[in-house]
Protein backbone atom coordinates (compact mmCIF):
# COMPACT_ATOMS: atom_id res chain seq x y z
CA UNK A 1 0.00 0.00 0.00
CA UNK A 2 1.34 3.09 -1.34
CA UNK A 3 -0.41 5.68 -0.23
CA UNK A 4 0.48 9.66 0.53
CA UNK A 5 -1.68 12.77 1.14
CA UNK A 6 -3.31 14.42 -1.57
CA UNK A 7 -2.01 17.80 -1.76
CA UNK A 8 -1.92 18.87 -4.93
CA UNK A 9 -4.44 18.34 -8.58
CA UNK A 10 -1.57 15.79 -9.55
CA UNK A 11 -2.03 14.52 -6.53
CA UNK A 12 -6.13 14.19 -6.56
CA UNK A 13 -5.74 13.18 -10.30
CA UNK A 14 -3.33 10.16 -8.99
CA UNK A 15 -5.83 9.49 -6.09
CA UNK A 16 -8.90 9.14 -8.35
CA UNK A 17 -6.80 7.00 -11.00
CA UNK A 18 -5.57 4.37 -8.16
CA UNK A 19 -9.28 4.41 -7.29
CA UNK A 20 -10.44 3.77 -10.08
CA UNK A 21 -8.33 0.47 -10.30
CA UNK A 22 -8.82 -1.09 -6.68
CA UNK A 23 -12.61 0.11 -6.28
CA UNK A 24 -14.33 -3.59 -7.01
CA UNK A 25 -11.62 -5.09 -4.51
CA UNK A 26 -13.06 -8.07 -2.50
CA UNK A 27 -13.90 -6.73 1.30
CA UNK A 28 -11.71 -7.49 3.19
CA UNK A 29 -8.08 -7.63 1.38
CA UNK A 30 -5.28 -4.93 1.53
CA UNK A 31 -6.58 -3.50 -1.89
CA UNK A 32 -10.46 -3.09 -0.54
CA UNK A 33 -8.96 -1.22 2.95
CA UNK A 34 -6.75 1.19 0.54
CA UNK A 35 -9.74 2.11 -1.56
CA UNK A 36 -11.50 2.66 1.74
CA UNK A 37 -8.48 5.18 2.83
CA UNK A 38 -8.27 6.82 -0.79
CA UNK A 39 -11.55 7.26 -1.10
CA UNK A 40 -11.38 9.19 2.59
CA UNK A 41 -8.55 11.36 1.36
CA UNK A 42 -9.95 11.87 -2.21
CA UNK A 43 -13.14 12.43 -0.12
CA UNK A 44 -11.73 15.56 2.46
CA UNK A 45 -9.69 16.87 -0.77
CA UNK A 46 -12.37 17.68 -2.76
CA UNK A 47 -14.85 19.22 0.14
CA UNK A 48 -11.69 21.39 0.61
CA UNK A 49 -11.28 21.90 -3.03
CA UNK A 50 -14.75 21.67 -4.94
CA UNK A 51 -17.39 22.34 -1.92
CA UNK A 52 -21.18 21.90 -2.98
CA UNK A 53 -22.98 24.97 -1.63
CA UNK A 54 -26.24 24.27 -0.27
CA UNK A 55 -29.50 25.08 -1.93
CA UNK A 56 -31.31 27.97 -0.96
CA UNK A 57 -34.94 27.52 0.98
CA UNK A 58 -37.10 27.42 -2.41
CA UNK A 59 -34.63 24.62 -3.87
CA UNK A 60 -34.50 22.48 -0.95
CA UNK A 61 -38.15 22.62 -0.63
CA UNK A 62 -38.40 21.65 -4.31
CA UNK A 63 -35.78 18.74 -4.45
CA UNK A 64 -38.19 17.52 -1.51
CA UNK A 65 -41.18 17.79 -2.54
CA UNK A 66 -40.17 15.54 -5.15
CA UNK A 67 -38.27 13.21 -3.57
CA UNK A 68 -41.72 12.56 -1.74
CA UNK A 69 -43.63 12.68 -4.98
CA UNK A 70 -45.75 16.08 -3.61
CA UNK A 71 -47.80 18.45 -5.55
CA UNK A 72 -47.78 22.11 -5.09
CA UNK A 73 -51.46 20.98 -3.60
CA UNK A 74 -49.94 19.15 -1.08
CA UNK A 75 -48.29 22.19 0.85
CA UNK A 76 -51.39 23.92 1.80
CA UNK A 77 -51.80 23.08 5.14
CA UNK A 78 -48.45 24.26 5.67
CA UNK A 79 -48.03 27.41 3.24
CA UNK A 80 -52.10 28.64 3.14
CA UNK A 81 -53.74 28.54 -0.03
CA UNK A 82 -53.18 27.20 -3.63
CA UNK A 83 -51.70 30.67 -4.74
CA UNK A 84 -49.73 31.20 -1.75
CA UNK A 85 -47.55 28.06 -2.33
CA UNK A 86 -47.69 29.27 -5.97
CA UNK A 87 -46.15 32.57 -4.44
CA UNK A 88 -43.88 30.88 -2.72
CA UNK A 89 -42.41 28.29 -4.97
CA UNK A 90 -41.92 30.80 -7.79
CA UNK A 91 -39.68 32.88 -5.13
CA UNK A 92 -42.22 36.08 -5.39
CA UNK A 93 -42.93 35.89 -1.64
CA UNK A 94 -40.79 35.01 1.51
CA UNK A 95 -41.66 32.07 3.80
CA UNK A 96 -42.87 33.15 7.20
CA UNK A 97 -41.21 32.06 10.31
CA UNK A 98 -44.52 29.64 11.03
CA UNK A 99 -44.26 28.82 7.15
CA UNK A 100 -40.37 27.09 8.25
CA UNK A 101 -42.00 25.57 11.22
CA UNK A 102 -44.36 23.86 9.22
CA UNK A 103 -42.37 22.79 6.36
CA UNK A 104 -39.53 21.70 8.69
CA UNK A 105 -41.81 18.97 10.18
CA UNK A 106 -44.26 18.20 7.09
CA UNK A 107 -40.73 18.00 5.00
CA UNK A 108 -38.30 16.72 7.45
CA UNK A 109 -35.77 19.63 6.26
CA UNK A 110 -33.43 21.17 9.29
CA UNK A 111 -34.74 24.41 9.86
CA UNK A 112 -31.26 26.33 9.42
CA UNK A 113 -32.05 25.13 5.81
CA UNK A 114 -35.50 27.04 5.54
CA UNK A 115 -34.03 30.29 7.05
CA UNK A 116 -31.37 30.81 4.60
CA UNK A 117 -31.85 34.23 2.68
CA UNK A 118 -32.98 34.09 -0.92
CA UNK A 119 -33.60 36.74 -3.58
CA UNK A 120 -37.18 37.30 -4.50
CA UNK A 121 -37.89 36.17 -8.55
CA UNK A 122 -39.81 39.81 -9.21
Amino acid sequence: MNIKLIKTEADYENALKSLEKIFDAKIGTPESDEADILGLLIDEYEKKHYPIDAPDPIEAIKIRMEEMHLKQVDLVKEIGGKSRVSEILNKRRKLTIEMIRKLTTRLNLSPGVLIKDYHLTL
